[in-house]
């Protein structure tokens, strides 16, 4: 695959996140089993970990007129959504109540983060 080809795919996974990122409190309210943790606990919880993906989410779009001068915030995404995954899926095996996660944001972040890495622009 060409270098152009890989750059233009980053840069449409770069918006195609960044807007899923700013769905994430939306998300939490139409599949709570897949989305929020801990019986949402009073939204507080969705409401501060959407805040958090929706600041990503602009960045990441942003980030997306030149990903070769935002490697560090894809490097972050790639590896932060990585991490966040293998956590979520261990508490998720833990714990039954929060089994959904398993075919919910657990894999939705291993996707972001294998797709981020894949495509990411090399170091020059």
């Amino acid at each position: 695959m060409k270098d152009t080809d890989k750059e233009k795919i980053l840069k449409l996974a770069l918006r195609l996140f960044g807007v899923i990122f700013l769905f994430v409190y939306p998300l939490g309210f139409i599949w709570p089993s897949g989305w929020v943790w801990h019986g949402g606990m009073g939204g507080y919880y969705l409401q501060m970990i959407a805040g958090i993906y929706a600041v990503l989410g602009i960045f990441l779009i942003r980030s997306a007129d030149n990903p070769s001068a935002h490697r560090s915030l894809i490097s972050f995404t790639v590896w932060s959504s990585f991490v966040h995954a293998v956590i979520m899926a261990a508490q998720a095996l833990r714990d039954q109540h929060e089994i959904g996660h398993l075919v919910g944001d657990v894999p939705a972040l291993v996707l972001v983060a294998a797709v981020l890495w894949f495509f990411s622009p090399s170091k020059e």
